[in-house]
Formats: C-alpha cells, structure tokens, sequence
C-alpha cells in the first residue's frame, strides 16, 4: 500500500453494450481514444458505467477489457453493496487485477448512522489490498456522509482519496483544507471552484466528450492558469449541462454513439435519451470544437 497520486483529471466509464451483452471490443477502443487524450486515469463500473445492472462476472469482464487497454494508466473500481462479507469477496476477485484502487460508496438503501458508515468503511480499508477513494453521493445512495465522518475516516492509512458528489461547499472546502484526503470533484460543474480551493482534481464522465478540453482545463487550473481555465470552464459548461440533462448516463452513450464509438444500448431500467436532449447536447458539442 505504497504512497499513490489520485490527482488529475479520471473518466467514469460509460459500459459500452451490444445486443444485450457488454461491448469489450468497443470498450477497448473508447478506453485508448480517452487515454492519447491525455487523461489521467479511469474509473470502472461507476454509476456512470451501469454498475448496478451488471453481474460481478461482468463487472469483472469490464475490468480486465479495461486493464489491458489502458496502457498502464491507472484504474479505480466501483464497489458497491450493502453486505460486508459479499463487498470484500467481490474486492479480493476485484485485486486480483492492476487496481489503482477502489473507489466505495457509502451502504444504499439501510440509510444506516454515521457509526455504522464509519465501521463500514473501516472494515473494507482494513481487508483492501488496494487503497479506497470514499464516494459521497447521497443522491444516488440516500446515506448522507457527515463531515466529522469523512474526517474520521481520513485517518485510516489505506482511506486516500473522496469522491465528492456531496453537494455541500462548506464540507468541501473544510476537507480540502484539512489536506489528508485527494478530493476530487465528482459533479463535473464543481470542478472549477473544486480545483480554484486546492482539490486534487476531478472524475468527470463530461470528459468522454472533448476529452483533450478537460484535460486543458484541469491541467490550468492546477497551474494556477486562471484566464485559460475560466474560458475553458465557460465554454464547456453548456456541454456539460447538456449531457446530464437526463439520467446519467443516456445522453452521453447517444452523443458517443453519433461519434461511432459504441452503440447507443442501454440496460433496462435505463432509457435511451430523447431525441430532443441528443439535439441539444450535439449543438453544444459542435459549439465548442473551435476552442
């Protein structure tokens, strides 16, 4: 468990599928294309990647298209459950691979107390090979992550980075501050004010599209370029809004469908993207390719 650079800018990958079962082939070539764009690294069966509607076969399938098509760079896995004995099972087949790290979200469903957040996580760290990036989302997981919880749990040594879905500045701001964890914007419209207080950097599923501007944009804020990151952000963002304008990650297989690199299938009970909101999001698409 030897020190590790989470910083910089990763791609939560959308799970390419193809007459119901999972495109490796397509996967594989999204993964190089994002990669010679200069991405720092990807993250693998995030909710961006359907996690939820795959078998751990095929998340396993995901992992290792992903792994030998990255050319070193590094990878983190999505591990999600509410059942620590499974969750560990599924992580020692998960290490198995070349991991980064496991990126876990916090227990969905129970809504447990922040005690047993804490115990959660602590028993996951203790057993990992790999180092864990905690995952606030409580949109997605209706499990709220306390400051004081992230902070608690900031002490364990093999607890290294967050994932910052949290919407809530305040605790942000006082994590970047206490410095122990890599925060890494994960509401791609935050990576901005993010990275301008000191994150580390960010995992934005935006940069599927237009992959070498985020990048830029990442690499300026973290050099202190403001006037070239701000115009960047400026221009990107009506993309962004674009392509969440409907459930996360529908618009974005659409748009990567028109550009050829996979096809536009998603698993049930996900739907395709309206035709109206693939409108939209190519117009922004097209609007900022002269940058």
């Amino acid at each position: 468990m030897g020190p590790f650079d989470f910083s910089g800018l990763w791609v939560p990958l959308v799970t390419p599928f193809r007459d119901g079962r999972v495109d490796e082939a397509a996967l594989r070539r999204l993964v190089r294309h994002l990669g010679e764009a200069g991405v720092t690294g990807f993250v693998v069966c995030g909710s961006t990647g359907e996690a939820a509607s795959l078998s751990h076969a095929e998340q396993l399938a995901v992992l290792d298209a992903v792994v030998s098509a990255c050319d070193e760079k590094p990878v983190l896995m999505g591990l999600a459950g509410t059942q620590s004995d499974e969750m560990l099972s599924r992580l020692r087949d998960m290490a198995r691979r070349r991991l980064a790290g496991v990126l876990v979200s916090a227990p969905f469903y129970l809504r447990p107390s922040q005690t047993g957040i804490v115990a959660h996580f602590r028993a996951l760290a203790d057993a990992s090979p790999v180092p864990i990036a905690l995952y606030d989302i409580p949109a997605r997981t209706g499990a709220q992550m306390a400051l004081g919880t992230i902070l608690t749990l900031a002490g364990h040594p093999n607890i290294r980075a967050l994932k910052d879905c949290g919407g809530d500045a305040k605790k942000t701001r006082s994590l970047i501050a206490d410095g122990r964890l890599a925060v890494l914007a994960g509401d791609d419209d935050g990576i901005f004010v993010t990275l301008c207080m000191g994150g580390a950097g960010a995992i934005a599923a935006s940069a599927h599209v237009l992959p070498e501007c985020f990048v830029a944009m990442v690499a300026a804020l973290r050099a202190g370029r403001l006037t070239e990151a701000r115009h960047l952000y400026h221009a990107l963002t009506p993309l962004t809004e674009a392509l969440f304008a409907e459930p996360n990650p529908s618009v974005f297989k659409a748009v990567l469908a028109q550009q050829g690199w996979i096809a536009n299938e998603l698993r049930a009970p996900h739907s395709p993207a309206t035709p109206l909101a693939v409108q939209r999001a190519m117009e922004a698409l097209e609007s900022v390719q002269p940058i």
